[in-house]
Order: C-alpha cells, then structure tokens, then sequence
C-alpha cells in the first residue's frame, strides 16, 4: 500500500481547482452551470455579479431573491469569512439565495434562515423517455411580448409577489435569450399558463424557473415545459434543483436524484 501514498509536496486533487475540466464531476458541472446561469440573469438585469475564492454573488437590481442568486463554488477553508464576503456583496434591505452543494454549518447566526435540502437532479442525454402529452401549445420567447407572458407567469405561479410591481420585462429582457439561454411559454388558447427556462453551460443544461398558473395545474402543463428546457440542448445532459412537488414530475421525465444541496435565504 505504501506505493498508494502520496508523495511529499505533491498535490491531490480535490475537484474544485479552478484550471480543472468542468467535466471532471457531474457536480462540478451542475455547480459552474448555476454559476453561468446566476451570471447570465444578473448581466440582463443590468445587475452586478462579483467573486470570491470560493463564491459568486449576482446581485439584479431588484429586492426580490430570485434576482439576488449567491452560489458557494467551492468547500470554503472559512465559513465565517465566505458568509461575510456574501453578506457585504448585497446592499440592507435586498433579500438573497445562497446555495450551497457543500454541507453547512448553522449560518442563523449570520442572519440567514435555512430554506432546506432540495436535491440536485440530472437526466443522462441517453435516456428515453416518451415527450409528455399536453393541450398546451409550447413556444420559446423569440419576442418580447412572449417574454412578458413567461415573466407574468413565473410571477404569479411560482409564485414571486415581491415581483409582482416591478414593470413588464423587468426580469426577463430581451438579451436574456442571447444564447446560451432560452425561455419558454405554455399557451392555452392566446393565454399564457406555464413557463420555463433553460440555460447550457459547462457541458450541461440548467432547467430553471418552471411555472405553472394555478387555473393549469395537473393537466401536465409542469412536465410540457420541463421537458422543452430539457431538451433544449438534445446532445447534454440536464440538471435542475428540485422542489418538493416537482420531484415526482422530473423523475417521470428520466431524471435521477444525485445529491442533497443546501439552500438559506437572507430575508
């Protein structure tokens, strides 16, 4: 077993070096997806995005925490220090998300309030699964009005009340589907009802943001739209942070539990 050891000064790689490969874990892919994902929101909300040595902070202007995304990117050697990095990069009175794919420790104490433990979830790009049927007639936003549709509908069916004053196209402007982004909008009749998003980074496809107004729910309008920013990018994998009530609907859709991440709020 001696041979096994390392030797004296050599470096072993953890998986979080910033010159290695995105593919080098599914993790680290997910992880640096999300970070593009919180880039691209931040930079179409003419917001600012800073980073540290082991975090990333997108602040969009807005005081709601869904335009607020703070990702840990790395096991940080500090908690008290990254969580106060964090901190200092959201002005008093503007609410964040911090995500964590790395257990915590009790951040209470910083001011946080602990949402819980959404799985990180991840369909092959070999999988086969049947496109689920729907009356909806699905669309991407190649428009600013369809645009306005998915952001009225994430508003209200997500739901985000602290959006609900901002002006039309606040959240999501016309360069947010610059590539690599696309959204999309589920039409019942000339009546939005659902929506999704999808972003390609690092190898994989991060599916955000599904949607559902409540007059649409259980007619498969959640699982249309997931499966349109699944596979919006057919040749990747996709990845997603599951809610409680839309586990059921991604594993239907051939998507596979990977691991438990953290997710705290500053309210």
């Amino acid at each position: 077993m001696s041979s096994m050891l390392p030797e004296e000064g050599e470096h072993l790689t953890t998986g979080w070096e910033d010159d290695l490969a995105p593919a080098d874990s599914l993790v680290r892919q997910a992880v640096l997806a999300h970070v593009s994902w919180a880039r691209a929101l931040t930079a179409a909300a003419r917001g600012e995005f800073s980073e540290g040595p082991s975090w990333c902070a997108g602040r969009g202007g807005g005081v709601s925490a869904l335009l607020n995304w703070a990702i840990v990117t790395s096991p940080p050697r500090d908690w008290e220090q990254t969580v106060g990095q964090l901190w200092a990069a959201y002005p008093e009175g503007v609410s964040s998300i911090v995500i964590s794919p790395f257990p915590t420790p009790d951040l209470t104490t910083h001011g946080l309030a602990l949402v819980g433990h959404p799985p990180l979830m991840f369909r092959p790009p070999s999988t086969v699964t049947p496109a689920p049927s729907t009356p909806l007639d699905v669309r991407e936003a190649t428009t600013e009005q369809h645009l306005q549709d998915a952001e009225r509908v994430l508003v209200e069916g997500y739901p985000m009340p602290d959006m609900a004053d901002l002006p039309p196209g606040d959240f999501y402007r016309p360069d947010v589907v610059d590539e690599p982004t696309k959204v999309f909008v589920g039409y019942d009749g000339d009546t939005p009802v659902a929506t999704a998003a999808a972003h390609s980074a690092a190898g994989v496809t991060v599916v955000e943001n599904v949607a559902v107004l409540a007059t649409a729910r259980g007619q498969g309008a959640g699982a249309a739209l997931t499966w349109a920013a699944t596979t919006a990018w057919p040749d990747q994998g996709a990845v997603l942070i599951a809610s409680d009530d839309g586990q059921p609907v991604y594993e239907r859709l051939g998507y596979l539990r990977i691991e438990r991440w953290t997710c705290w709020v500053r309210p």
